[in-house]
């Protein structure tokens, strides 16, 4: 309760004060950070990751044309889902990637197809938000500690986990409807 306080007076102060975005995007870490697994640092390096990965990428006009790509960084693994219309451009993606800092390991989960259209992508974010809201009324389950990623029905699970609760997230996802598979790409504590 005094974490949520100390929050709510630092996003006061600094909406007061002019800086408001900063704050807030430190709130939103800050109220993960108490189920993340993960330490403060390799939480600020995986959203790095992201960032730099994706703006490589977007950087590249003809990636941004021909692909549709999401990236996910789990304590330095990079978890590569979508579509690109060519083999040529997959190895692209892959090459940008990899050669970002703080990569430790790239799970490229890419299928060489036309990028998804909108209507595919909406059915795989009601997957998640399903997954999601399975995981969070499992009984002794901690869902935070889970990240959902759902691509053409696949539902892909990071997170730092147990085995036990890796198995549990992936029974639940998998009674889903919609779900063709579930893949997990956690790393395990035991």
């Amino acid at each position: 309760m005094r974490l949520y306080r100390l929050l709510a007076i630092g996003l006061l102060l600094a909406l007061l004060t002019g800086c408001g975005p900063a704050i807030v995007i430190g709130a939103a870490a800050g109220a993960s950070v108490a189920h993340d697994r993960r330490t403060v640092g390799a939480i600020v390096d995986d959203r790095n990751i992201e960032l730099k990965v994706g703006s490589a990428l977007m950087g590249d006009s003809e990636l941004r044309e021909k692909t549709h790509i999401n990236i996910t960084s789990m304590n330095g693994v990079l978890l590569l889902t979508g579509e690109a219309e060519t083999a040529e451009l997959r190895d692209r993606v892959l090459q940008i990637t990899r050669a970002v800092n703080g990569v430790r390991r790239v799970t490229n989960e890419m299928r060489v197809a036309e990028p998804s259209p909108i209507s595919h992508r909406s059915l795989d974010a009601l997957i998640t938000s399903a997954v999601k809201s399975r995981l969070a009324v499992t009984r002794d389950f901690d869902p935070t500690r889970v990240t959902v990623i759902t691509e053409d029905s696949t539902v892909y699970l990071m997170g730092l986990v147990t085995r036990a609760e890796g198995d549990t997230a992936a029974d639940r996802a998998a009674t889903i409807d919609g779900v063709q598979h579930v893949v997990k790409v956690f790393e395990y504590l035991d």
